[in-house]
């Protein structure tokens, strides 16, 4: 399996080697990640200017390319601009977690949009700051879960937040904002993003927040299709 992995948290992640280090057992390992942390900044690209792109080796037998851009960039590096042929993108692990409506703002599952947009499988891999030190520890049951189900044959994006010492593993629909931010006017005239979080329990497991929140792995499979299929069909049957 030839594997392109990015995250959104960029080049000095905590997370970063050891997740090389275990995606380097299930094949090729391609690494490009932004130079710079980049949540936030879901499938945004540069089209403007250009941007730097470096190589480094920081230990033996790693070797990350850094994108001074966004994480949709990183991918468009790999299969654009190098040429890249992958079996699958695996973004992340995000410091934070990324579900319900939140997705949509998230560089992680932003990398992830972009290459099923370029025809690549993808899988993006989210957790929270509490959880990060011990991020690694359920990636084998996640995969031996995939491996049973049999995901990667059945679709081709899946959005993933993991926590240890999880109850289980259940498939997910988008639940509502788990973040939020309050804007505080500074000296300067500018204002700050403040974030705070705004999860409110509905009980229902299954959505991604409760889900996560009652201690579960939660997966939810995703489209990059925006149309409202029910309303079209309705509208062309009139």
């Amino acid at each position: 399996m030839n594997i392109l992995l990015t995250n959104d948290d960029g080049l000095h992640a905590p997370q970063l080697i050891p997740l090389i280090r275990w995606c380097q057992k299930l094949g090729n390992v391609t690494v490009i990640v932004p130079k710079y942390e980049q949540s936030g900044k879901s499938q945004s690209i540069e089209l403007h200017k250009s941007f730097a792109v470096e190589e480094y080796d920081p230990e033996p037998g790693i070797h990350i390319t850094a994108v001074d851009s966004t994480p949709a960039d990183c991918v468009r590096i790999g299969i654009l601009g190098r040429q890249g042929k992958f079996d699958l993108v695996i973004s992340g692990i995000n410091r934070g977690f990324n579900m319900g409506g939140d997705i949509m703002y998230s560089g992680t599952a932003g990398a992830a949009f972009e290459a099923v947009s370029l025809g690549t499988k993808a899988v993006a891999i989210s957790t929270s700051a509490e959880f990060y030190p011990r991020a690694m520890e359920p990636l084998d049951q996640v995969l031996a879960f995939f491996k049973e189900k049999k995901l990667l044959e059945r679709g081709v994006l899946y959005n993933v937040n993991i926590r240890p010492d999880a109850k289980g593993i259940r498939f997910t629909r988008q639940g509502g904002h788990f973040y939020s931010d309050d804007f505080v006017k500074q000296p300067d005239g500018t204002y700050l993003p403040c974030g705070k979080s705004v999860y409110e329990d509905k009980n229902d497991l299954s959505l991604d927040t409760d889900c996560v929140m009652h201690g579960y792995i939660s997966i939810s499979p995703l489209t990059i299709n925006r149309v409202d299929m029910g309303l079209l069909a309705e509208l062309n049957n009139e």
